[in-house]
């Protein structure tokens, strides 16, 4: 049996103090070590104790999150999820703490319907043991910890029926679809900030929660030569133009003719995730086939494994992100088992090949 995740969990509220250690204790693989009001309190606490997994508030008293973030990873590396309220300068913040070298970010667990309270628990302990996993400068953790304590797991035909089989597609526009969990920040930003700007239309799932997804393709737009964007429903998706799906919301690949455009949709939980990455593969198999790459890189779980082999399936290009240069070789190594991968490369040789494939 495996060592369960010691967690300590910092903010300055004590209601969401409880409320995040009752989250976490639910799941038999975490277990709580303790709570701060602050980071000051956060380390003496430290200091007696390292915990396995640290969750952070970013708005606190007497120091702020984010210089807390930037001391501890500076100074003694330990995976931290940070959890932020979804307003609009928050948003912000929060993406300034993933440079920073936060593990995770996901919103504050709501507090309402029964529905919204089960999946901020997924969401929220899936968090935890993926940052668990995640490889640091100076810190490598090694649990081998278990995410099937909640059922059921949902897959993408809730979404989309797979398809029967695949007809070949007649020569359409070609497109790349793309999907990332832990660590595919910065495994996007330097993907994409070496392609120019004549290739194909790229669809992306990055696992991150609503509203940072559109900070996030902000930032990438500002530095790359393709027009980046949060997708919106309809949408149309061609050469130059990178459409990153909204947190909170699943992507869907759609084609008119010779034409690629993508539908926003709401639904439940895919593989614990929305947006989903199988979710946008399986689109991409039934309506590009042949047409399409699809590029898996790091990331806790399974989401996408699956998706990859759909495509492969159905005539598409695979490439995966190697072991070295994953933050969690989760995603990829599914999909590599499962054989959906015809190549494996790791992130900075991912670009070049790809341009010699398109171009």
């Amino acid at each position: 049996m495996s060592k369960k995740i010691r967690v300590l969990v910092v903010d300055d509220s004590a209601v969401v103090r409880q409320s995040l250690s009752a989250i976490l204790e639910s799941d038999p693989d975490i277990e709580v070590m303790g709570t701060a009001a602050d980071p000051l309190i956060a380390v003496k606490k430290i200091m007696k104790e390292v915990p396995d997994v640290i969750t952070l508030d970013i708005e606190m008293p007497r120091m702020d999150g984010l210089t807390f973030l930037r001391k501890i990873m500076s100074q003694h590396p330990i995976p931290v999820v940070v959890i932020s309220s979804l307003t609009t300068e928050g948003t912000e913040t929060a993406m300034r703490a993933l440079e920073y070298g936060a593990s995770e970010i996901i919103g504050k667990p709501a507090m309402n319907a029964g529905q919204f309270i089960n999946e901020s628990k997924i969401l929220l302990c899936d968090a935890v043991k993926a940052a668990s996993q995640a490889k640091l400068t100076r810190l490598k953790l090694n649990h081998h910890n278990h995410i099937d304590w909640i059922a059921p797991k949902l897959s993408a035909d809730v979404i989309l029926k797979k398809s029967v089989s695949y007809k070949k597609i007649i020569d359409t526009e070609k497109i790349i679809v793309l999907g990332a969990s832990t660590g595919g920040t910065e495994a996007i930003r330097a993907f994409l900030k070496v392609l120019p700007a004549k290739m194909p239309g790229i669809a992306i799932v990055q696992h991150m929660p609503e509203g940072f997804t559109r900070s996030f393709a902000k930032s990438l737009n500002a530095l790359c030569n393709l027009e980046v964007k949060e997708a919106e429903n309809g949408d149309r998706l061609y050469q130059g133009r990178v459409l990153i799906a909204p947190g909170n919301h699943h992507m869907l690949l759609k084609r008119t003719g010779k034409e690629y455009s993508v539908e926003v949709r709401e639904g439940p939980l895919v593989n614990r995730h929305r947006p989903s990455v199988d979710v946008l593969f399986r689109s991409a198999a039934r309506y590009a086939g042949q047409n399409a790459m699809g590029i898996l890189l790091t990331g806790m779980g399974s989401d996408g494994a699956k998706g990859l082999l759909e495509m492969k399936e159905a005539g598409a290009a695979t490439l995966v992100q190697d072991e070295e240069t994953s933050v969690v070789f989760g995603m990829p190594k599914e999909a590599i088992k499962l054989g959906a991968a015809q190549k494996v490369l790791p992130i900075d040789k991912m670009a070049p090949y790809v341009m010699k494939y398109f171009i």
